[in-house]
């Protein structure tokens, strides 16, 4: 008996995400084509449209993926009974580890390693990747004062740029990591942005 076309049995969208997902990060949102994706994921092109839509949206897709994980990565992470000293360095700890992963090699950050380059043409991805930063801005922010409040740092702290900050040391260290840089590094980098955060509290 013939098979019908179309996606395989085995098929599983979750799965199927992130195999295209690292398919883009390894090679970039341009140089990746349907070919390399269907490749990643063992679906053909008409399964490929069929669960996905057209490549653009396969990878919007997994921007927002990796958008929703940034953001409960950082909820988990300011636990808001640890001292800020500690919630940062878990962070910075944690993303140096992250972004030194990779079947091909370090590659950083998903939404910095890709969406940087296409955010230039593609205003879709521009107002996502400045969303994503937003959110990380924010999250940083609000650890920030609620450390202000409980003692950990003065209250006339800049709590808006420290958090741009933060967010800035976070897309340098994913930078670094794709340009070759070592876990070394990469958690010297966090190291010093929460010294420089940190240190007037006094510790």
């Amino acid at each position: 008996m013939t098979r019908p076309r179309g996606r395989p049995r085995s098929y599983d969208p979750a799965v199927a995400l992130d195999q295209a997902r690292t398919a883009f990060w390894n090679g970039g949102y341009a140089a990746t084509s349907l070919d390399d994706l269907s490749a990643a994921t063992g679906l053909n092109r008409p399964s490929l449209y069929g669960a996905f839509g057209d490549k653009k949206a396969m990878y919007i897709r997994a921007l927002e993926k990796s958008r929703a994980e940034i953001n409960s990565s950082l909820a988990q992470a300011f636990a808001p009974e640890d001292h800020l000293r500690t919630a940062l360095t878990r962070v910075y700890e944690a993303t140096a580890s992250l972004y030194m992963r990779g079947d091909a090699g370090p590659r950083g950050c998903f939404l910095i390693g890709t969406a940087v380059t296409e955010a230039v043409d593609d205003a879709d991805i521009r107002g996502l990747l400045a969303a994503t930063l937003s959110e990380i801005d924010a999250a940083f922010e609000a650890r920030i004062l609620r450390a202000m409040e409980v003692g950990n740092l003065p209250g006339s702290s800049d709590a808006p740029g420290m958090a741009r900050v933060a967010t800035g040391v976070l897309n340098g260290m994913a930078v670094r990591a794709r340009a070759g840089g070592d876990l070394a590094t990469l958690r010297a980098m966090g190291a010093s942005v929460v010294d420089l955060i940190c240190g007037r509290a006094g510790r």
